[in-house]
């Protein structure tokens, strides 16, 4: 087994649906991006894993092609909202095993407006055990969205059993936006008050309009390699991958009477505990984290999981700037999903290319002062959490 490096990352701004260039020219675009970032020719790809949700299949090797042909194997990769970071966490485990020295991963998504729902409507839906596990707690709702209500209902859940604000989502909000205007990257830049953020479009629960990502057109890339691949080739991998879990739903995913599970508590939580414990650090030596908030209840309940903050100490954590420059940890420094969008197959890479600069130190005005270590949570309904903990290289 050997380490992990990042070599190179690549990503392209993210627009709303209909003022995007083609999937196939997006993905181009971020994986040559991420080859002049590292320094290398496509010809040194030996393998390539290409994540997208919504596209038919062998769209990765479409998009591939369009870089070179070279005949290496193109693993196409489809995991819900963790697409990306399946696709990374696929890439880190080819590199590690030394099956190869040098692989790409790529994410990208071109999707229509509104929310998100069902593709294949003449059978079953695979998301039926959520669905139905939802009915079961809180019964549906017609009129709201399928993925606001799932969240939404794990916004009201913590608020049964801690009493938590809506203000507390709607700083959330707020934080994002903060952020997202140092990032020229992200979507929406432009600041928001928690009195805006609460007045907009109620959705389900505590989630309002503004506290829900929005459908985002995308690409992002990373090219991974071994540190014996680095030295030959005289690359600059500064970043590595030091701890990564990936897990899927438990049991008490549909057993309990808890929305919070459903939404994938559990698997956030064990994917952490996975990490810390293969690196031997814990949530205090994290600097900087980017997570899953494609709703303000997830980015919420993630922080306990993640153990960023006590179980139940969400709203503190929020109201004491924990979670924030000059706090305890730099959540989603990007702008996250909330302000610099989701384009789904691409979520995962955006992710690590954010990270990989902080720890770089070239973030410019988003830069986490003293960076070291950095945490990346993506999270997929039906379901997949990839949990990735990044170190700077000494």
């Amino acid at each position: 087994m050997t380490n992990v490096r990042v070599a190179g990352v690549g990503m392209i701004p993210f627009t709303k649906p209909g003022q995007s260039e083609d999937w196939d020219v997006m993905a181009e675009k971020a994986i040559r991006l991420a080859l002049a970032d590292a320094g290398i020719d496509y010809g040194l790809i030996q393998q390539a894993y290409a994540g997208y949700v919504y596209g038919d299949s062998t769209a990765g090797q479409s998009a591939l092609y369009r870089v070179g042909i070279t005949g290496i194997p193109i693993v196409n990769v489809n995991n819900n909202c963790s697409t990306g970071s399946t696709a990374l966490y696929l890439a880190r485990q080819m590199v590690e095993m030394g099956a190869a020295d040098c692989v790409l991963a790529v994410g990208f998504e071109q999707m229509v407006p509104g929310a998100l729902g069902m593709m294949f409507n003449d059978r079953k839906r695979t998301l039926d055990m959520a669905l139905n596990r939802q009915v079961e707690i809180q019964g549906f709702d017609e009129q709201a969205p399928f993925a606001a209500q799932q969240f939404g209902g794990g916004g009201l859940d913590h608020q049964a059993r801690y009493g938590t604000s809506d203000e507390a989502f709607a700083m959330i909000s707020v934080k994002a936006r903060k952020h997202a205007a140092n990032n020229p990257l992200a979507l929406f830049r432009d600041p928001l008050t928690v009195e805006e953020v609460l007045a907009s479009k109620h959705l389900y629960g505590p989630i309002t309009r503004f506290q829900a990502c929005p459908p985002t057109c995308g690409a992002a890339a990373a090219v991974l390699v071994s540190p014996a691949f680095a030295a030959k080739h005289n690359l600059d991998a500064g970043v590595e991958i030091v701890a990564q879990a990936m897990t899927t739903d438990f049991a008490s995913s549909f057993d309990g009477a808890s929305m919070m599970q459903v939404i994938g508590y559990d698997m956030s939580k064990d994917a952490a505990r996975q990490v810390y414990e293969t690196a031997g650090i814990g949530p205090s030596d994290v600097d900087v984290v980017e997570l899953h908030d494609c709703f303000t209840p997830n980015e919420l309940i993630t922080y306990e999981a993640l153990g960023l903050c006590e179980e139940g100490g969400a709203e503190r954590y929020i109201r004491d700037g924990g979670n924030t420059y000059g706090g305890t940890h730099v959540t989603n420094p990007s702008g996250g999903l909330l302000s610099k969008g989701h384009p789904l197959g691409a979520t995962g890479l955006a992710q690590c290319y954010e990270l990989t600069h902080q720890l770089r130190g070239t973030a410019d005005k988003r830069q986490v002062e003293g960076a070291r270590h950095a945490l990346q949570h993506n999270l997929g309904l039906g379901g997949a959490c990839v949990v990735t903990l990044y170190g700077k290289v000494a």
